[in-house]
C-alpha cells in the first residue's frame, strides 16, 4: 500500500505538467546575468529581482503581494504568492533570492527560486484544493543570516503572530548541482559516507529529530515521486549545516519544516564563490527535483 497509493495518485495528475528545462535555462539567465550581484549592498538589484518574481507569480497565483520591512533605513522585501482555498491549513514553500557577496549565485540560490517559479506554473495546471503559499525571501545570506532581519524570520514571525493555520514549511536551498563521480560528496561527519555514499548524485531532504507530521509526509513522498535518488537525513539541530537556510526560522516559531538540498558546500565547492555559475548546474536533474517536489506537495 505504501508504494501503490503514491503511484495511483501520480497517474491521477496531469503528468504532462512537468518542469520545462528550456524555461529553467531562461530563468537562470534572468536571475544570474544581472547588472549587479543581487546582494544586500545592491538594494536596487534586489528590488529588480523581486519585481521579476512578482510578475512571474502574478501570471499563475490567486494572490501575490510584497512583504516589505526596513533594515538600517533601507526597504527590503519578500514576494508572496498564494494558491488554492483558505479552508485547509497552509503549506509554505520558500527559497531565498539574495546572494552572498559579488557572485551570480546560480545554485545558491537561483536554483531554489526557479523551483518556486516552476511550481507556481505547475500549480496553475492542476485542479487542486490545497492551500499553498510560495515565498521568495530576501536577506538570507550574511551578514543577516541567523538574525531577525532574514526575510524568512519576518515571514515566519508574521505567521505566528497572526495565529495562521500552517501545516508546515518546505525550504528549497541549492537544488541544481550533481556529480556522478566517486569522492564528490562530503559530510559533516566522516562515517556518514558509509551510509550515503561518495557520489554527489542525489537530492536530500533534511530534517531535525521530531520533525513533525508535514515534514515526515513530504519526505516520504519525495522518495516515491522523484525520478533520481532521494536520501533522507535526520539529525540534531546542533549538527553543522542542518539549519543553514530559511527553514531554521520556522523551527524557531514551532512549525514543522524541512529542507530540500543538494547538500550545498558538502558537495558544491562553488558555494559562495564567483564560480557558482549556471554552467555548473545539471538542469535535467534539477527539473526532476522540481517535479518530485511538485507531486509531493499535492499528495
Amino acid at each position: 500500500m505504501k508504494i501503490i497509493f503514491p503511484l495511483l495518485f501520480f497517474f491521477s495528475l496531469n503528468i504532462s505538467a512537468q518542469s520545462d528545462t528550456t524555461r529553467i535555462k531562461e530563468l537562470l539567465i534572468e536571475l544570474t546575468k544581472t547588472s549587479k550581484p543581487r546582494n544586500y549592498q545592491n538594494p536596487d538589484q534586489l528590488n529588480e529581482t523581486a519585481a521579476f518574481i512578482f510578475s512571474y507569480f502574478r501570471q499563475y497565483a490567486d494572490t501575490v503581494f510584497y512583504q516589505t520591512y526596513l533594515v538600517n533605513g533601507i526597504t527590503y522585501g519578500n514576494v508572496v504568492a498564494r494558491f488554492g482555498d483558505t479552508i485547509h491549513e497552509r503549506l509554505v514553500i520558500g527559497a531565498h533570492y539574495d546572494v552572498c557577496g559579488n557572485q551570480e549565485g546560480a545554485d545558491d540560490n537561483a536554483s531554489g527560486i526557479i523551483g518556486l517559479l516552476e511550481i507556481a506554473r505547475l500549480l496553475k495546471t492542476q485542479k487542486q484544493h490545497k492551500n499553498i503559499e510560495l515565498v521568495a525571501y530576501t536577506l538570507e545570506e550574511p551578514p543577516f543570516f541567523r538574525t531577525e532581519y532574514m526575510g524568512s524570520y519576518i515571514h515566519a514571525q508574521s505567521l505566528k503572530q497572526s495565529h495562521a493555520k500552517i501545516s508546515g514549511m518546505i525550504c528549497l536551498e541549492m537544488i541544481g548541482y550533481f556529480k556522478e563521480e566517486k569522492h564528490t560528496q562530503d559530510y559533516p561527519i566522516g562515517f556518514l559516507k558509509l551510509f550515503y555514499g561518495s557520489r554527489g548524485n542525489y537530492i536530500t531532504v533534511v530534517n531535525k529529530f521530531s520533525k513533525g507530521k508535514t515534514a515526515r509526509k513530504f519526505t516520504k513522498y519525495m522518495d516515491h515521486f522523484t525520478q533520481l535518488p532521494v536520501k533522507k537525513f535526520n539529525g540534531p539541530k546542533s549538527l553543522t549545516g542542518i539549519d543553514f537556510s530559511d527553514h531554521l526560522n520556522y523551527w524557531k516559531m514551532g512549525f514543522s519544516a524541512c529542507m530540500v538540498t543538494d547538500t550545498a558546500f558538502y558537495r558544491n565547492k562553488n558555494y559562495h564563490q564567483k564560480t557558482d555559475e549556471m554552467g555548473t548546474l545539471n538542469i535535467s536533474k534539477m527539473a526532476k527535483v522540481i517535479d518530485g517536489i511538485f507531486f509531493s506537495i499535492l499528495a
